[in-house]
């Protein structure tokens, strides 16, 4: 197993920046791809971005490609999340998930094993 918290959330002005973190514990962090997901009141859970074990294939949703950039650093056990050019929109808990066997599947949210408990981001215009 691992265990995954995240951190860097807050507030930010339309245009602006945050750096989101992930951090694990548990077994061998490079064991798992990760994905970040993101959840607005009243919506469904959607997928932001992934990346895969050693950091060589990312993916990202439409909505933020070219804004958002996923990263990772397996010394350190951590995953990032950076976000620049924020919009309103963006608003949101954002969750970082990992799992093992099924890069394939890694814009399904229901597919990830393991979660953080999630961290506020809220961007005003």
């Amino acid at each position: 197993q691992v265990q995954l918290v995240e951190s860097g959330g807050g507030w930010a002005q339309a245009g602006g920046s945050l750096r989101l973190s992930c951090a694990a514990a548990g077994r061998a962090f490079s064991n798992y791809y990760m994905g970040w997901f993101r959840q607005a009141p009243g919506k469904e859970r959607e997928f932001v971005a992934a990346i895969t074990w050693t950091g060589g294939t990312t993916d990202y949703a439409d909505s933020v490609k070219g804004r958002f950039t996923i990263s990772r650093d397996n010394a350190k056990n951590t995953a990032y999340l950076q976000m620049n050019s924020l919009k309103p929109e963006d608003t949101a808990v954002y969750y970082c998930a990992a799992d093992t066997s099924n890069w394939g599947a890694r814009r399904a949210w229901r597919e990830y094993h393991y979660w953080g408990q999630g961290t506020q981001v809220t961007v005003s215009s």
